[in-house]
């Protein structure tokens, strides 16, 4: 019984990513077009005081508004929609694999390579420079300076 719920419990954990299910009534759970996307007819018509137009033209304008936004952005979505994510699954899945197989290759290639060049670099600071900057430590060191305030 045991062996059967951990079997139970592995397939679990093993579930394919692709067939996840997705939240059809949050469909922007990380928030990430909180803040550009909320335009309604308010944002964009407004009308000053002592200029109104009628109020069936208002209430006739705000549903039209309201109306052709929906559908417009339903009927882009069913023809660009899925071209578009098919766009980007591919220019992200081309992104993955450069990282994976070129960046990173690349960055661990030049880490190895530049610790060679920075112990040269370093045994050159400190067999001219050390010495340098010992005996000019030293020759400063006899210095000294007083403060006088003249009144």
């Amino acid at each position: 019984m045991a062996e059967e719920q951990t079997g139970l419990e592995e397939r679990i954990i093993i579930k394919d990513q692709h067939t996840k299910e997705i939240d059809l009534v949050n469909r922007d759970p990380k928030h990430i077009n909180e803040d550009v996307i909320k335009v309604d007819f308010e944002d964009v018509i407004a009308e000053p005081a002592g200029t109104y137009s009628f109020d069936g033209i208002w209430k006739t304008s705000y549903t039209i508004f309201t109306v052709t936004k929906y559908w417009c952005y339903r009927l882009l979505s069913v023809v660009l929609g899925i071209p578009l994510a098919v766009i980007w699954g591919f220019l992200f899945a081309l992104i993955s694999f450069c990282h994976i197989w070129a960046v990173v290759p690349c960055i661990k290639s030049y880490v190895i390579e530049i610790q060679c060049v920075s112990r040269i670099y370093s045994l050159c600071i400190h067999t001219f420079c050390d010495p340098l900057c010992e005996a000019l430590g030293k020759i400063f060191t006899s210095i000294k300076v007083a403060l006088r305030k003249e009144v």
